[in-house]
């Protein structure tokens, strides 16, 4: 089954407890942390995350769109993340900061910007539980999706099948009723979604509808036939 993530960057950041239980039904909340040094903007940190653990019971999606990310992510597991997403770009050891993630209690998940290839990072897979493809550049909610991140998708689906691994591959940027079902069918599983939750007038009801396109989309999949 599909997972929707709904992006908190998209919220009304002076009532974030309130905005992360208006979404109480989707699978994780995604945070994005922004260092205005990896990307040219500036979110959110540790301090928040550690609020907002305490203030929902969805399990927290953190995606690190920062500088020495070695250094940072395991703090942001000691705030009460279940998942960080480390970019590859920023890590200057990806296999022993997974592994540091996981010790920790986390689910361990690497990122790669839009220009960024998977194919040199092949033999990290298995150290990871979640891969994130970036459908736009990293730094700013609201952009258009890039449909040229597509194959892309399918070529990361396809590795993952071949090495028979458990592992959840994520988009982020850009998804929308419109885009999901693309997503899913090239083979993402785990679906980050900011206006097209927050910018609803029921963002419970917008995350149910995308869960259900990108189930029916999956569920006619070459990837998923028999997974």
């Amino acid at each position: 089954m599909a997972q929707i993530n709904p992006s908190i960057l998209s919220a009304d950041f002076a009532r974030l407890a309130e905005e992360a239980q208006a979404v109480e039904g989707a699978d994780w909340l995604h945070v994005d942390v922004m260092d205005n040094h990896f990307v040219p903007n500036l979110t959110l940190g540790v301090p928040i995350v550690e609020s907002l653990s305490r203030a929902t019971d969805t399990p927290l999606d953190c995606h690190l769109m920062i500088e020495d990310a070695d250094r940072w992510a395991p703090q942001y597991v000691e705030a009460g993340a279940g998942s960080v997403t480390f970019h590859v770009e920023a890590a200057a050891a990806p296999v022993r900061l997974a592994r540091e993630i996981r010790v920790k209690g986390a689910r361990a998940s690497m990122a790669l910007k839009p220009a960024t290839p998977i194919e040199p990072y092949e033999d990290l897979l298995p150290e990871l539980d979640m891969l994130l493809i970036m459908t736009v550049e990293p730094g700013f909610g609201g952009q258009s999706f890039l449909d040229i991140m597509l194959p892309k998708i399918r070529r990361t689906r396809e590795l993952i099948s071949r090495h028979g691994l458990e592992l959840w591959l994520q988009v982020d940027g850009g998804v929308s009723e419109s885009t999901i079902e693309r997503c899913a069918d090239a083979g993402a599983d785990v679906f980050v979604a900011g206006s097209a939750v927050y910018g609803a007038k029921d963002p419970a009801e917008a995350v149910r509808a995308l869960r259900a396109k990108a189930d029916g989309a999956t569920a006619s999949a070459q990837w998923a036939c028999g997974h």
